[in-house]
């Protein structure tokens, strides 16, 4: 039992962190305005921490947030243009996966590091329930709703100091909901039925696009002391 214990110490403090923010945009893909895959049209923020495994992989949570508007006010879409719906939704986002390096990112060398990586995990994010009047043009809220997202991030990082870690990042969230821009409340109860529209065969994404900056603690992990 006491090997067990000062084992399980000399793991957590064997290991290497890091926390930090990411400041940025982002946008959603739908039924409701432009299609523009990366188009970081809103503010959003979040918190990032890693717990650095090996110089290739890292484990990864992210805690996001952004209040995501939508217009059917484009030009470029002339049905969607006529149809003039439009929309404002939250989204808090919980995710957690691994990150992995492409290239040798060992934080306590004295170099200097640039290194591409891809984040690949799952998330649960929750948002406002809402329909669109068709008289009216005026979103009905009646629910919160809650779901699962894939998030899949790439991403470049380098290592400004031992400490200070800078990085850009865009990152595509499919979710397992058709119903962030109201356009699908058919299966949500006290909503008047005819309120869907678009295609029931696509489900929503967003994607968040900006930069992260983390700081290191912690000592040294086991594949720096080899």
């Amino acid at each position: 039992m006491l090997f067990v214990i000062v084992l399980t110490q000399y793991i957590v403090h064997s290991q290497y962190h890091e926390i930090g923010i990411f400041i940025g945009g982002a946008n959603y893909v739908g039924d409701v305005g432009s299609s523009n895959y990366i188009f970081p049209e809103n503010p959003g923020l979040g918190l990032i921490y890693k717990w650095n495994r090996t110089t290739r992989y890292s484990l990864r949570a992210n805690l996001m947030y952004t209040s995501i508007k939508k217009s059917d006010y484009n030009p470029n879409d002339f049905a969607r243009f006529m149809r003039r719906y439009r929309f404002e939704n939250s989204i808090l986002e919980f995710s957690t996966g691994a990150e992995i390096n492409f290239v040798d990112f060992n934080l306590h060398g004295s170099d200097k590091l640039l290194t591409p990586y891809l984040f690949l995990g799952v998330g649960y994010i929750k948002y406002d329930l809402f329909y669109h009047d068709p008289n009216t043009l005026e979103n009905i809220d009646y629910a919160k709703g809650s779901n699962i997202s894939l998030p899949m991030i790439i991403g470049l990082k380098a290592n400004i100091s031992p400490i200070l870690i800078l990085g850009m990042e865009i990152g595509a969230r499919y979710t397992f909901s058709d119903n962030l821009d109201g356009s699908y409340p058919k299966s949500d109860a006290g909503v008047p039925n005819g309120n869907e529209f678009g295609n029931i065969n696509n489900n929503d994404w967003y994607v968040f696009t900006g930069l992260t900056i983390s700081f290191t603690f912690g000592d040294l992990p086991c594949y720096c002391k080899e």
